[in-house]
């Protein structure tokens, strides 16, 4: 299952956030050591994180950055959190299929629906995007955003991945949030740019991230504003896919939601691309771009197929791409020798 299949299963909805991102420091982003990337190992990769923090906050050097101006974006599926061996957001759609299936005798005869209540893996890795849309159009639309909000909860709640037997929000990489926590540190405004569904993401970008619910930028269904049975104004999601947040949408969308380019981003894969490329073009103040190589199958998982790692359609970091970012002077991340722990639970 690819990205852009993927990015049809815009699901989620916003939740309330306690702070904006970047007004204030919670206690989870002080830094409390010397070393404010202690997950990393020496190397060029945290070398070039420390050195572009450095110069982005010298007001004396040339490539100072105004506080307004420190702007960093960064994919999820892959870049904050694992995506193999299906992205989160896929098990939540099929899921779904399974809750609602009682009210639905006809689904177990009729496909897509019918390989999902089978428990077909060959039949699902084959799914069309067609196949996804009738999947959402089924199991997460046609209710308000806050009845989807309390169906997305529940299932954050207890739903666990198949590998470590931990809830989805458990399995973020330390490395990464550090790097987070260590740019808002420094003034920088941190956003999620992600192909997944950009209200899925809200529901815990907060808790999880320290990331507000509107520094997520996120592929989106269509809302419709109506009215409950008590007359409350509500939105009511659609089924049609309002933005496409992946690839070449990745900068157009941060243009549209930010009005200007960032000027430090993080990603995995293909789909990232144009978000760094984008990231290199701003003509002020210093630029990190930087890919996450999933290279480490024993403490994560090792697909690329760059470097000749095994081929995947999820999250794929191709030959072509890393060469390019050898090229471009993109830093490319080494699971396996830049991070020391990739979990925050390792010990």
């Amino acid at each position: 299952m690819n990205r852009r299949k993927f990015t049809i299963l815009a699901a989620s909805a916003p939740v309330a956030a306690i702070l904006v991102d970047g007004s204030a420091l919670s206690p989870a982003d002080a830094q409390t050591n010397a070393d404010p990337l202690p997950s990393w190992n020496a190397g060029a990769a945290k070398t070039a994180i420390l050195n572009f923090v450095r110069a982005a906050t010298d007001s004396s050097g040339p490539n100072f950055l105004r506080p307004e101006d420190r702007v960093a974006t960064f994919d999820q599926d892959g870049t904050l959190w694992v995506e193999h061996p299906v992205y989160a957001q896929v098990e939540f759609a099929f899921d779904r299929v399974f809750e609602l299936a009682p009210q639905h005798p006809e689904w177990k005869t009729t496909e897509p629906f019918k390989s999902v209540l089978s428990r077909d893996k060959a039949a699902m890795a084959q799914f069309t995007t067609k196949d996804l849309e009738a999947i959402v159009a089924q199991t997460q639309t046609g209710m308000s955003t806050d009845a989807f909000a309390t169906i997305l909860a529940n299932w954050l709640a207890t739903a666990k991945d198949s590998r470590w037997h931990r809830p989805y929000t458990d399995l973020i990489y330390g490395p990464m949030l550090e790097v987070m926590r260590y740019l808002r540190a420094n003034g920088f405004r941190t956003y999620i740019v992600t192909g997944g569904g950009q209200a899925f993401v809200r529901a815990y970008s907060q808790r999880v991230y320290g990331v507000a619910p509107d520094h997520v930028i996120g592929s989106a269904l269509k809302t419709k504003f109506s009215h409950d049975k008590n007359g409350r104004a509500v939105l009511i999601r659609e089924p049609a896919l309002l933005l496409n947040n992946n690839m070449s949408g990745k900068a157009e969308d941060i243009y549209l939601f930010l009005g200007g380019r960032p000027h430090a981003a993080f990603g995995n894969s293909t789909g990232d691309r144009e978000m760094l490329e984008f990231t290199q073009g701003n003509t002020t103040g210093p630029h990190l771009m930087m890919l996450v190589l999933h290279d480490d199958g024993a403490r994560e998982y090792a697909y690329g197929p760059a470097q000749g790692l095994p081929n995947s359609t999820i999250g794929t970091f191709t030959q072509a791409l890393y060469d390019e970012a050898n090229a471009k002077g993109w830093n490319v991340i080494s699971m396996k020798h830049d991070w020391n722990r990739v979990f925050p639970f390792d010990s």
